[in-house]
């Protein structure tokens, strides 16, 4: 069907009326992975053996019985949760693959508790209450495993939701070799910058794979102790600068 001027023309005001900023921010929006649902586990999978996954999706909340657990209850406050509520479980990864993006993510840890990010499955970001040390180790909250301890501590008291915007620069390979390193570009723990321009010489041990490559998954560690992850964001970034 031929398109009269008039009508071109009215869809072009249309478009000018919208401000460029909620245009920008429509085409980002469109641009972010939400892997999550918030509503079951679709899209994620599981380390062996699978039958041991305690991951579940609800809302939760440290247990006033026992602050070493998390309790998760069908209904709440805030965004449903991606949650590990037994200490010895398995590992959850998603079934897509990421390479250069910005993660962002709440998480919640009860008293003691231990858990890990892997970024491409492979690079961990250190999930532990170290609220109130003093001497940070690469162990501790958002360290880098193997690699770097956080700038400094930015951990909140466990069983409170806490957030994390990790920007990550993916290894690059050039006819199956790698010719540079992944790079934690940025990470950043409740508002303050815990790392910068952090080259990691390999992956983390127990992985997904234990090998580099050019994607991979988002990988949560469930085989330490009780934690939960909700508003999961991935954004696929430009690249090397």
């Amino acid at each position: 069907m031929t398109r009269t001027p008039s009508l071109i023309a009215l869809a072009a005001a249309v478009l000018l009326a919208i401000p460029l900023s909620a245009r920008a921010q429509e085409s980002e929006d469109a641009n972010v992975a939400t892997p999550f649902n918030g509503k079951n586990l679709e899209g994620w999978t599981f380390k062996e053996p699978k039958d041991r996954s305690h991951w579940t999706v609800g809302f939760p909340k440290m247990s006033e019985e026992n602050a070493r657990e998390l309790t998760v209850a069908d209904t709440g406050e805030g965004a449903p949760a991606l949650v590990n509520s037994e200490s010895r479980g398995v590992d959850a990864y998603t079934t897509e693959k990421y390479g250069d993006c910005t993660i962002s993510l709440d998480f919640m840890v009860p008293q003691g508790s231990n858990s890990g990010i892997y970024v491409m499955g492979e690079y961990e970001i250190q999930i532990l209450d170290s609220y109130g040390r003093e001497r940070l180790r690469p162990g501790d909250l958002g360290g880098l495993y193997n690699a770097a301890a956080p700038k400094t501590n930015a951990s909140k008291e466990p069983g409170t939701w806490q957030t994390f915007v990790i920007e990550f620069q993916a290894p690059r390979f050039e006819n199956g070799e790698k010719t540079a390193n992944a790079v934690f570009k940025k990470v950043t723990l409740n508002g303050e910058v815990i790392h910068e321009n952090v080259e990691m010489k390999g992956p983390t041990p127990t992985g997904v794979s234990g090998k580099e490559a050019e994607t991979g998954p988002l990988m949560f560690q469930g085989d330490h102790g009780p934690v939960a992850y909700r508003n999961i964001k991935i954004t696929p970034t430009g690249g090397a600068e």
